[in-house]
């Protein structure tokens, strides 16, 4: 890590656009017809959602720092079509549901660029895909597994592509094989959350900031300020979960980091390409994510230190330089031109981890409390999904609808066991990804086409797959 590296400050997104301006906490007891509770992606999009469907509902949301001060202000810009789950949905609801699932998420991506210029988000979106390369046998093996699983889930317009069509694209050093899907755009992820905040309020929604959740009961959502009660209840809290009274053990807080570099030169770019700006992964099994920012950085992340003891959340986004470092390795392994850029930015974020690693929505019809969540690091358009569920869920219960597409689909009303207690989910945690990166590691040496043992026992235990 260099001198000049801002480390921490929530994000680089916000060091660039700016903190927003406060709201006022919430000034002591009052009542909706809703109350959410988080001021993220999820809550403000079930807000949206929910206003636009019936205005006259009295709806507040409540946040404990201020509006997009969790993931949804510090994530990788990835709008795309993943979801976690749902290979699990496949087998438990069957494939033809499943593949429903994939087709509303597939529709999602259109949904966040339609109401964004609906609503006037200048969110630096740009349409230019998702392309996961691979640069070992092995990580090629899972790509091309990986790519005709997506194809039979009813994505036909993907692609693969040979390493000469990948380096057309992204000049990925090594790359032997890439999968591109149109299903995906970058984003700016504060001027989204920022815009939709602004679009929320307009429609008469209340947003209360630096107003922590402490307990969630029936109709009731507890602050050191005051109570709001409200027939609904509904917890959008992420990666936060952990924090609010009985859901320590709920999802599991999991860390991810990223750095953000200057803005590269146009010889440098010449280099690498990239004139896509296709959203990039890759197939490691402690993989990274990546973009081309609008005003020519590479922004790119991965996990960190996975997971802080008793499901503790990071201070304000500060990241370890051992991270910073390895990121920085990586950011080099991909484009060796890299080598003496300099790192502007660094930070670090929670993502919600149920047990199963699968995204739910959830109402309970007979308490009025739902929830959504557990994103596994996939939520910018997931999220989307979440919101207009919980709003047809909403309207179901309380008569304004019957069941819809939406309202049917598998992760409705998932329910899975929580996470062991501790130091056991510590040791867990610790131990997963001391294999993964041990796995890329030996994957990278041993120039097989065959995935890891030790990566595939990780993946039985954890629950991934």
């Amino acid at each position: 890590m260099t001198t000049s590296t801002v480390n921490g400050g929530i994000s680089f997104w916000y060091a660039q656009d700016g903190l927003p301006a406060p709201r006022e906490p919430l000034p002591g007891d009052s009542s909706a017809d809703v109350c959410v509770i988080g001021g993220g992606y999820t809550g403000l999009w079930t807000a949206y959602y929910l206003k636009k469907a019936a205005p006259d509902l009295r709806i507040t949301v409540l946040e404990g720092r201020f509006c997009g001060y969790g993931a949804s202000g510090r994530n990788g810009g990835w709008l795309f079509n993943g979801i976690a789950g749902r290979d699990r949905y496949a087998r438990l609801h069957g494939r033809d549901s499943a593949v429903r699932l994939q087709q509303a998420m597939n529709d999602t991506v259109d949904e966040v660029i339609r109401v964004a210029a609906e609503e006037g988000i200048d969110a630096d979106i740009h349409r230019g895909g998702v392309l996961e390369v691979a640069y070992t046998p092995a990580q090629a093996a899972r790509l091309k597994a990986f790519h005709s699983a997506e194809v039979a889930f009813g994505e036909k317009e993907r692609v693969l592509l040979g390493a000469q069509e990948t380096a057309e694209r992204i000049r990925v050093s090594g790359a032997v094989t890439s999968s591109w899907t149109p299903y995906g755009a970058r984003v700016h992820p504060v001027k989204l959350v920022k815009g939709l905040a602004a679009a929320v309020e307009a429609l008469g929604v209340t947003i209360h900031e630096s107003t922590p959740v402490t307990q969630i009961r029936p109709q009731h959502a507890v602050t050191p300020y005051g109570t709001v009660r409200a027939p609904y209840v509904l917890r959008c809290t992420e990666g936060f979960t952990a924090a609010i009274k009985g859901q320590r053990r709920a999802w599991l807080p999991m860390n991810s980091s990223m750095i953000a570099t200057e803005p590269l030169s146009p010889e440098l770019w010449d280099t690498i390409g990239w004139e896509g700006r296709e959203a990039l992964g890759d197939m490691a099994h402690a993989y990274v994510y990546a973009q081309r920012t609008a005003d020519d950085r590479i922004a790119l992340g991965g996990r960190g230190v996975p997971y802080r003891y008793g499901s503790r959340t990071d201070n304000d986004g500060r990241t370890q330089p051992v991270t910073i470092e390895a990121l920085r390795e990586m950011l080099v392994r991909l484009f060796p031109t890299t080598a003496g850029v300099r790192i502007d930015h660094a930070w670090s974020g929670v993502l919600g981890v149920p047990r199963d690693w699968c995204a739910t929505v959830t109402l309970d019809r007979s308490t009025g409390l739902g929830w959504a969540g557990g994103y596994v690091g996939s939520g910018v358009a997931t999220t989307n999904l979440a919101g207009r569920t919980l709003r047809d869920l909403i309207q179901q219960d309380s008569g304004q609808s019957g069941a819809t597409d939406l309202s049917t689909l598998p992760w409705v009303g998932h329910k899975v066991r929580k996470w062991e207690p501790e130091p056991l989910r510590w040791l867990g945690v610790q131990a997963m990804y001391a294999a993964y990166r041990g796995a890329d590691r030996r994957e990278s040496a041993a120039r097989s086409a065959r995935t890891d043992r030790v990566a595939r026992v990780a993946d039985r235990v954890s629950g991934r797959h």
